[in-house]
């Protein structure tokens, strides 16, 4: 394939043939070269180079396998000299090898496609299934009927399931701790921020279809922005920003959940204080500590959940509801703004729309389950929308039973404003004393879930070598990645420690900051599906209407601007994040230089999840 002169260099060159030829075009092309004899690309596919240094470690041989018990002719597509390899039979993986040279069974299998002639099986990624199972045809195609990439990943996720992950994702800290901050931007017309979030975050929603349904697999941002520019250093700061709004959202939720124990046994701490921040801190240090043993995430605990958090709002609206048969309900405060200090009406809501956006963001990490969705071309579109309609309709009534019920400044200087919704509302019910521990059940989950991506995505960082190695630590009996699970503890300890001196404004500061990130990653998104129009797949997918990424970009992009009223705190807190993701970046650049004579650059986006 050509000379080379160091490991990555190899790697690189190899990594393109597969990529530019091997994976589009068809085995039985024909092949001419300068030199030798004439070939076909299936030859040419199978044929295994040992590469003895590699910066991950000696890379083992190219094999082929088939399944156990077939003994008739090798696979399509195997060369002259795999034909002629031996086989053994590896019990610990159920299946035979022809090996034209040693390379360790404990390795994973190869991503290239084979079909068996005689038993009519076929690689599935890294499994062999029956094709009667797999949906393939005796050449080996491994896509579904309905032209979805077959990947190693099970697709078990309909729509219902689909649904319920997606607006579980949504909802959580951002509506039962910032409805008050919100009111307090444009009074009692809080209503209105939610719903121009919402339709920014539809606007966005549409990109990520068009994307998850073209690019299915589990990357999301990284992997369309790496498609899109192929920057190296650019797919890296996505990566981090995503990985920086993860912290700050589960740091968000601690202070949120100390402010709910608080209320819930009356410890009578108050906002701010040494009291408040000793329980965030714990309550962080319990979700690294569950982190760091393990967490089996499962689709349908999240199920269970949902309808915790969706019991806590229900609760809430039918309050609101039950405030209005009373007669008591202020509808007048609906509908009025009420703007601080000297700021136009238009400016208060994009500044209020800013920090509401926070209790939108979710919806994007449902491109994350694209490989374990049935379908997910057909499926995804009126799925993600639908759970954005949803929880968009509940936002809203959420906000007006809010309003109608509880006087705007006793609301917004309420760290707790849901709660403060079902006291007056329903003072002589017990469910205010049930409340805090619903609302702390939303929060933790949503902390948990924030930790366990942006552990994993600094983990996949380091494991690309992007970030200095050490963050790449797993422990030997756990598996779990503890270097990188301290190390976002440590930054969120500092974030938690910053914003509890803040009082008041600690939560929506953290909650406007992950807001921030993520709408600067938005306007990325946005603008890739724009760039990516030329890049033709085959297979069908959703397509956006042209005007809606243009209209998203320039939303996001202004909402993300000090134009709309953001604060200057935020930048500073964002600027932060990101500056420690430069840093280590510059050091693994000069480590991987001086140590290693490697370049530092994103090799698989797919592999940073």
């Amino acid at each position: 394939m050509g000379k080379t002169s160091s490991p990555s260099d190899f790697r690189t060159l190899v990594d393109d043939v597969e990529r530019k030829l091997f994976d589009q075009l068809p085995d039985d092309t024909w092949v001419y070269p300068g030199h030798g004899a004439d070939t076909t690309l299936g030859e040419g596919r199978v044929v295994a180079t040992k590469q003895s240094e590699h910066p991950r470690g000696p890379a083992p041989a190219r094999r082929i396998f088939r399944p156990a018990g077939c003994h008739g002719d090798p696979p399509v597509g195997t060369s002259a000299r795999a034909r002629g390899a031996r086989t053994e039979v590896y019990a610990d993986r159920g299946i035979a090898a022809h090996r034209p040279f040693e390379a360790a069974p404990s390795r994973c299998l190869p991503d290239v496609t084979f079909a068996c002639q005689c038993c009519r099986w076929v690689s599935g990624g890294r499994k062999w299934l029956p094709m009667s199972d797999a949906g393939a045809n005796s050449s080996g195609d491994t896509r579904t009927e309905s032209g979805e990439e077959r990947t190693e990943l099970k697709r078990v996720l309909g729509p219902k399931l689909l649904l319920l992950f997606i607006v579980g994702d949504i909802l959580g800290t951002g509506v039962y701790a910032l409805t008050g901050d919100v009111a307090g931007e444009v009074g009692g017309a809080a209503w209105a921020p939610f719903l121009v979030a919402f339709a920014v975050a539809t606007l966005t929603g549409f990109s990520y279809l068009e994307l998850v349904t073209k690019y299915p697999r589990a990357a999301g941002a990284a992997l369309y922005t790496h498609k899109a520019f192929g920057i190296h250093f650019f797919t890296f700061m996505i990566c981090f920003t995503v990985m920086a709004s993860g912290i700050t959202s589960a740091s968000t939720a601690s202070l949120a959940f100390a402010a709910n124990l608080d209320a819930g046994f009356s410890l009578g701490f108050g906002v701010g204080s040494g009291g408040v921040l000793v329980v965030a801190l714990g309550f962080m240090l319990l979700v690294a500590a569950v982190n760091l043993r393990g967490v089996g995430e499962s689709v349908r605990t999240n199920v269970v959940l949902t309808l915790i958090e969706l019991t806590g709002l229900l609760l809430v609206i039918l309050v609101g509801f039950w405030v209005v048969v009373q007669g008591d309900a202020d509808f007048g405060a609906v509908v009025a703004f009420e703007t601080a200090g000297d700021k136009s009406v238009f400016l208060a809501i994009t500044t209020a729309t800013s920090l509401s956006f926070f209790a939108m963001v979710g919806f994007e990490d449902s491109v994350n389950m694209a490989e374990e969705t049935k379908d997910p071309s057909r499926i995804f579109p009126k799925v993600m929308l639908t759970g954005l309609s949803i929880t968009g309709l509940i936002y809203v009534l959420i906000s007006i039973a809010a309003v109608a019920t509880v006087p705007v400044g006793r609301l917004s200087n309420s760290d707790t404003p849901l709660l403060e919704v079902v006291k007056v509302g329903a003072p002589d019910l017990p469910v205010a004393d049930l409340f805090p521990f619903i609302s702390m059940v939303a929060v933790a989950n949503s902390a948990l879930i924030n930790m366990l991506m942006a552990s994993r995505l600094l983990y996949g960082m380091a494991k690309e070598h992007v970030l200095p190695t050490f963050l790449d630590k797993v422990h030997p009996g756990r598996r779990t990645p503890w270097a990188a699970i301290l190390f976002t503890t440590a930054i969120s300890f500092g974030l938690i420690s910053y914003a509890n001196t803040l009082s008041e404004t600690g939560v929506s500061t953290l909650g406007g900051t992950t807001a921030l990130l993520l709408l600067a990653v938005f306007t990325v998104v946005n603008v890739s599906v724009l760039v990516l129009r030329g890049d033709r797949v085959d297979h069908d997918h959703f397509v956006a209407p042209t005007a809606l990424p243009v209209i998203g970009a320039l939303a996001c992009a202004y909402l993300a601007t000090p134009f709309s009223g953001t604060v200057t705190k935020l930048y500073e807190i964002a600027g932060i994040l990101l500056a420690i993701g430069i840093g280590l970046w510059a050091i693994t650049w000069v480590a991987n230089r001086a140590l290693r004579a490697d370049r530092t650059f994103v090799r698989d986006p797919g592999d940073l999840t």
